[in-house]
């Protein structure tokens, strides 16, 4: 807090906050670089250079913009808050009736004596930067004097931003093709991406970034949202001409609640999902930087080295054999596996997907004598053993559909359209819950399971419960339902780690990921979109939680063929692993998915605390690299994935390199021979791939050095130790 009583001020990292709680209103007078403590003169001056013209054409006092701005402040964009009571829209004039500073946090109540609400905000900012903003709405009807419930429909945590975020880049995707990004300028209006598949979806816009003009991964001002929500939500991006206050834009999300999903009756209470705010003048690195901190941040994020996992899919499918299995296990094992998951079809009636979700027990027509032969094998090489569960889904053709068919989720009338031959449970439904985490616990303590890949298939379409006159949504109770599940299980099981999957990457948010250890990035192995996805899924989650598998040369999701070599270096600055039938490889190919094991087993702590860097190219090759959190050694990948104009990639600057400190670099050759476009290499590559050269870090850094000019998905890597 400053020492005007009235400013309150959080400040960390470089990063400030300073809300006036002066009036009925607070508002943000400042989001973005440290101001240091102001004083009370300061504190004023700033809320008065915050006050805003008054236009013409306009309210006749100026147009600030609140924390949950209403009409009643003269604001016409997008409001804070949404709702009705008896089928009549409310409005809703929020005013402040106490604000304080506790530690890290601005906590600030809001009472709307118009709507019968009471809106708790939190703004908490951690020690890496990251602004978090919780909001909770309670019904209190005696400030209203009216006792219907209140029909909740949006409550939205939103920012303003100046106008010099010009630039606007969210994301979107399809299946294998998760995160792309869509560039472009902030225009007037609003932009909204609304997301209403009752989980994030491939094409979601991940996070919101704002940034100045020719924003980079080295370059340029960012001020960035992300949604911590694993259900429906909504991002937005708005720019009126009055702007907003004394900005230019609004930034910010809310949960896409439906019409009747959320009715607060009296005392009942909302708790909207976590928003997350990130500003960096480092560009998308540097915000990166602060998404990873304050991720590797959490109490259960993983702090032992990440184990090279062998996953069966892609090996065997559906055909579950013990003695292929075990096979597979044990040529897993010799290549230095450490951890084999089972994949989908274990379980009763699972022959092909269109049976079997739900019946949670072990299919004694494949598992006479149950998983126990196979697990044996497993632990006898010395490795963990992982298991594949779809705990929200359910086959018509199944016990549990047959026996409890008022557990799927949709209307009364009849079911809508199968996705994947399967249906949602209702896991909001007590019952259908306790089942579950019974029938999961049970396995768990029987084969002393170590990991889940818990998967997540299909769309809530029509998603409705049964269990409720008149029939309500449910993708809110559902996904809160996801939660205590996870988080029940994460209880009695503390060292059990769990990967989110859905569908590949549907499903890839800090909701989720406060509650699992690892994400399946995209269903897509083929490495040249496989390394894109990951690119910008590193941009909020650390490359140790996103897991990453060797393939088959030939990708059976694009057909497209490619060099292990490529596939290997994939896979490298993630948590590595496999899926592919590696009983069938040539003895070559066994030797070099080995030593790319020792490589892996070698840099994982590296990649599981070191900073993330990516240099900005003019084209489609990529240099990322991890450099460790003391400087004292930095990895780079050099990925080609098409050709280009240019005849010589040009000089590049290896990024995060200490410019003070001398380096040896080497090319590893633990990947394989990359193919070249031209008769010889730069003159330095030669002496780096003979024993290593040794270059300044000013060199490194800020001129860098000519690379190799690669042919098509192609890739090397460069390991730079400081001297």
């Amino acid at each position: 807090m400053t020492n005007d009583e009235s400013v309150l001020q959080v400040e960390a990292a470089g990063v400030s906050l300073v809300i006036d709680a002066s009036g009925s209103v607070p508002r943000v007078l400042h989001w973005g670089a440290a101001l240091g403590a102001l004083d009370p003169d300061a504190a004023r001056a700033l809320r008065t250079a915050s006050t805003p013209a008054v236009l013409h054409d306009s309210p006749d006092v100026p147009r600030v913009f609140g924390i949950l701005p209403a009409e009643y402040d003269g604001w016409s964009g997008t409001p804070g808050q949404e709702g009705s009571v008896g089928g009549a829209d409310v409005a809703h004039r929020p005013a402040l009736t106490r604000a304080r500073i506790d530690g890290s946090a601005i906590l600030l109540r809001l009472e709307d004596r118009l709507a019968g609400l009471v809106v708790d905000a939190a703004y908490r900012m951690d020690p890496h930067g990251v602004l978090t903003v919780d909001l909770t709405a309670t019904r209190d009807g005696s400030l209203s004097g009216g006792s219907e419930p209140y029909a909740l429909e949006r409550l939205r945590a939103l920012l303003p931003v100046p106008a010099r975020a010009s630039e606007l880049l969210d994301f979107t995707g399809k299946w294998c093709r998760e995160r792309a990004p869509q560039r472009g300028a902030v225009r007037g209006g609003s932009h909204v991406r609304r997301a209403r598949r009752g989980k994030p979806g491939q094409d979601n816009p991940f996070l919101t970034a704002l940034g100045t003009p020719e924003l980079g991964f080295r370059r340029g001002e960012v001020w960035a949202c992300h949604y911590g929500w694993s259900g429906d939500a909504e991002y937005l991006v708005e720019s009126l001409p009055e702007g907003a206050g004394g900005f230019a834009t609004v930034l910010g999300a809310g949960e896409a609640l439906r019409r009747g999903e959320v009715s607060l009756a009296e005392g009942e209470r909302y708790e909207a999902p976590t928003a997350y705010f990130v500003w960096s003048d480092e560009g998308l690195d540097g915000m990166a930087r602060r998404f990873h901190g304050h991720v590797r941040s959490r109490a259960a994020h993983p702090q032992r080295p990440r184990p090279l996992v062998l996953n069966t899919w892609e090996a065997v499918y559906f055909a579950h054999d013990l003695d292929r299995l075990t096979a597979l296990a044990r040529a897993g094992a010799a290549v230095g596996v450490e951890r084999v998951v089972l994949d989908d079809g274990w379980f009763r009636g699972r022959r092909a997907d269109d049976a079997g979700l739900g019946d949670w027990q072990i299919d004694e027509g494949v598992w006479p004598d149950g998983l126990d032969p196979f697990v044996d094998v497993v632990r006898a090489e010395g490795m963990q053993f992982g298991l594949w569960f779809e705990p929200e889904m359910v086959n018509l053709d199944s016990d549990l559909a047959r026996e409890h068919p008022d557990w799927i989720l949709g209307p009364r009338a009849g079911l809508g359209p199968a996705a994947r031959h399967q249906y949602v449970l209702d896991i909001a439904n007590p019952a259908a819950y306790a089942y579950l985490l019974e029938a999961i616990a049970g396995l768990v303590e029987r084969y002393r399971i170590d990991f889940i890949k818990w998967d997540h298939n299909r769309e809530l379409l029509e998603p409705v419960t049964r269990r409720t006159d008149p029939q309500r949504p449910a993708v809110h109770a559902q996904t809160r339902a996801l939660y205590a599940l996870l988080d029940q299980l994460g209880s009695r099981f503390p060292d059990l780690e769990i990967e989110t999957c859905a569908s590949g990457g549907g499903r890839v948010d800090l909701g989720i990921l406060g509650r699992t250890s690892r994400l399946w990035a995209s269903d897509c192995n083929d490495p040249v979109e496989r390394a894109r996805i990951e690119r910008w899924t590193r941009l909020i989650v650390p490359p140790e939680l996103i897991g990453s598998h060797i393939g088959d040369e030939l990708s059976h999701t694009t057909g497209r063929r490619t060099d292990l070599s490529l596939r290997l270096a994939t896979t490298l600055f993630a948590h590595s692993g496999i899926e592919a039938d590696i009983t069938r490889l040539p003895q070559h190919d066994i030797a070099a998915i080995s030593a790319w094991s020792q490589l892996y087993r070698e840099i994982r702590g590296i990649v599981r605390t070191g900073e993330v860097v990516n240099a900005d190219l003019p084209d489609d090759a990529a240099l990322t690299g991890v450099v460790a959190a003391d400087g004292s050694r930095a990895l780079y990948t050099w990925m080609r994935f098409t050709t280009t104009e240019a005849g010589q990639p040009g000089v590049v600057p290896f990024p995060g390199v200490d410019p003070s400190a001398t380096y040896r670099v080497r090319v590893r050759t633990e990947l394989g021979p990359a193919r070249r476009i031209g008769i010889t290499d730069p003159e330095w590559v030669a002496r780096a791939e003979d024993g290593g050269i040794t270059l300044p870090g000013s060199v490194l850094a800020t001129m860098g050095v000519p690379l190799p000019a690669l042919a098509p998905q192609q890739a090397m890597l460069f390991d730079l130790e400081r001297v």
